[in-house]
């Protein structure tokens, strides 16, 4: 990401209560080798709720954003990134409403489940380094 000021990325939150959950952002500008500082899209400043917060993030904590993958439904024990408090948060679906498109979600993190309308919902991603692998064999043609 050497070139990438003011590209969209997603940091990944290390504090308690929002470990794995991954918040929108936009690079500001790399303030050493293995930091940059980041403007989230989302989230806020504590001492002024009109201005967006900015942190400086160390860089394995900052990946890009994933492709989109257009899916007709989720599966079942599928692995799905649900968005909710600002950011996107991963689970597995354990259910469905019938003939809803709401799903029910399992957190590992919390041992929580909510439910969540499909629209909320992405097929889980996992950045290695340069490519991204869709999670459940989700094949690359169904991105979009």
């Amino acid at each position: 990401m050497a070139n990438s000021v003011k590209r969209l990325v997603e940091v990944c939150s290390k504090e308690d209560g929002f470990l794995g959950s991954y918040f929108e952002a936009k690079l500001v500008q790399r303030v050493s080798k293995d930091k940059f500082l980041v403007e989230f899209l989302t989230l806020v400043s504590e001492e002024d709720e009109n201005e967006k917060l900015r942190e400086v993030v160390d860089a394995t904590e900052v990946r890009p954003c994933p492709p989109r993958i257009t899916v007709a439904e989720f599966d079942v024990m599928e692995k799905v990134d649900a968005y909710d408090r600002d950011g996107w948060w991963v689970g597995r679906v354990t259910g469905k409403e019938c003939g809803e498109d709401k799903y029910f979600v399992h957190f590992d993190s919390t041992g929580d489940e909510f439910v969540y309308p499909g629209h909320l919902l992405r097929v889980h991603q996992e950045w290695e380094d340069g490519p991204w692998v869709p999670s459940h064999g989700r094949s690359h043609q169904e991105q979009h």
